[in-house]
């Protein structure tokens, strides 16, 4: 089966080969292998040794931007969300059910936020003390600029959390080249292809020690986190971690390595897009952002206007033709989403094409109807 999804996404056989074994959380040897991971993916968020440090956290992404939300935006302390699509709309809630007060920039999402739409907000609001940014939104696939915003952020004093979960690992991202942000945050899956399981936040090491104990949650505690780590050794995990994923995810690291890191990643996802996009145009399908907005991660097509079409049926049919894509949307209008992330190729994306051809004939969706 072809999975093209947001995420999870589909992974190598060798790193879910590496999740079949028995392994001690606290067994010296999965020890040096938990650190390599932590410093491997510091250096990818340009961290620096010794500054930042990697603090991971058991399960979904939505976990760890809760725990940052939790740790770094001061209790009952306002947070600027900008929202563009459902991922910015989950950060709001998350905020909100923190006991943070969430105050929305809405963007449409068919467009990535200005710098100056952000720099109008706070100017606005002196009592805003983080922007919290959803660098991929997986909704629509539009990408916002975090070095753009960040900078915005940075001349009005306030600090920056970014989602970068659907983003790390393909689109570039240098923490210190930003120096306002307090972290950035991503899993285990996604464009690192690894198994699900693990969100993590690279965090500057003194902003977070100031937090320790703040947070309203041990659980979602960065601070208590990073003061386990300092404490205990960068190799032990405050409750038990989920081991076989961590080795996995080692093992994708090596892969992501391998291939050449964050440029190769993207490129190899930019050349899927546009297989995609362009082959979907060809069916008649249209996508959902112009081609000036639309990131590399997820193709967003409009659905079709026709009398057999139903997502559902799509979905399934595909899925009989051996590829797998998301069965919901989360744009205002109806939506087809495909992934173009995880350890797929450009071949895999015209395999795909061939089978939505002959779904939409299946189905009696002409091109003109599309």
């Amino acid at each position: 089966m072809l999975l093209l999804t947001p995420g999870p996404v589909q992974t190598r056989p060798e790193t879910r080969a590496a999740m079949a074994v028995d392994i001690a959380p606290w067994d010296p040897d999965f020890g040096r292998e938990y650190t390599m991971i932590r410093e491997r993916v510091r250096d990818i968020a340009g961290g620096m040794a010794g500054v930042h440090a990697t603090l991971p956290l058991q399960g979904a992404g939505h976990f760890v931007v809760e725990a940052a939300i939790r740790t770094f935006v001061p209790s009952a302390g306002r947070i600027l969300v900008v929202s563009n699509g459902a991922y910015g709309e989950r950060m709001t809630r998350l905020a909100r059910e923190a006991g943070r007060e969430p105050v929305v920039l809405a963007v449409p999402d068919t467009r990535g936020v200005l710098a100056e739409e952000v720099a109008e907000a706070l100017a606005a609001d002196p009592a805003i003390s983080h922007v919290g940014m959803v660098y991929s939104e997986t909704g629509s696939g539009v990408v916002n600029d975090p070095a753009a915003v960040g900078a915005a952020v940075r001349a009005a004093g306030r600090r920056l959390i970014v989602d970068a979960v659907s983003a790390f690992g393909a689109l570039p991202f240098d923490l210190k080249a930003q120096p306002e942000c307090d972290v950035v945050l991503f899993t285990s899956n996604k464009c690192l292809e690894g198994l699900p399981g693990i969100g993590f936040a690279v965090c500057p090491m003194e902003r977070t020690r100031e937090r320790a104990g703040l947070a309203g949650s041990w659980s979602f505690d960065l601070g208590d986190v990073l003061r386990h780590a300092e404490r205990s050794g960068w190799g032990s995990f405050r409750f038990t971690p989920p081991v076989q994923a961590l080795h996995a995810f080692g093992v994708a690291m090596e892969a992501y390595l391998a291939e050449g890191g964050q440029p190769a990643r993207l490129a190899r996802y930019t050349e899927n897009m546009r297989v995609l996009r362009a082959g979907a145009e060809r069916l008649g399908l249209r996508p959902y952002l112009d081609a000036a907005h639309q990131g590399p991660i997820i193709l967003t097509l409009h659905q079709p206007e026709a009398p057999g079409f139903t997502l559902a049926g799509f979905v399934e049919a595909l899925k009989r033709r051996g590829v797998l894509i998301s069965n919901f949307y989360t744009t205002p209008t109806p939506t087809i989403r495909i992934g173009c992330i995880g350890a797929v190729t450009p071949d895999d994306m015209r395999f795909a094409l061939g089978a939505m051809a002959g779904v939409l004939d299946e189905l009696g969706v002409t091109r003109r109807a599309a």
